[in-house]
């Protein structure tokens, strides 16, 4: 029974650390793909996130014109003027960036 508990501790803090470090990974990607034109805090207050046209992801209005699907797909296959970044970002690092522009929300 001990070693079922120790193996059951062992992967939920293995599980804690893959969840922070692929949070700690969006935020970086955020920073190196993403902040550009929609900015670091997510505003959309850039030079280039205004001429694009980009929302405002600090806000739940801005929040609530996209799903995550349709999120996922933007970052995947890109978007009017928004390239794709399936080649540089897994499907997995596509998600956590998703859910780390949810959190932009304030």
């Amino acid at each position: 029974m001990k070693t079922k508990t120790a193996s059951f501790i062992a992967a939920a803090a293995l599980l804690g650390t893959v969840q922070l470090s692929l949070a700690d990974d969006a935020a970086a990607n955020w920073g190196k793909y993403c902040a550009s034109c929609h900015a670091k805090d997510g505003t959309g207050k850039t030079m280039m996130g205004q001429k694009s046209g980009v929302g405002d992801y600090t806000t739940a209005a801005g929040q609530s014109k996209f799903t995550d699907a349709e999120a996922i797909q933007a970052i995947t296959a890109g978007k009017g003027k928004m390239k794709s970044f399936s080649d540089r970002l897994t499907p997995e690092e596509i998600k956590a960036l998703v859910a780390y522009v949810r959190g932009l929300k304030k």
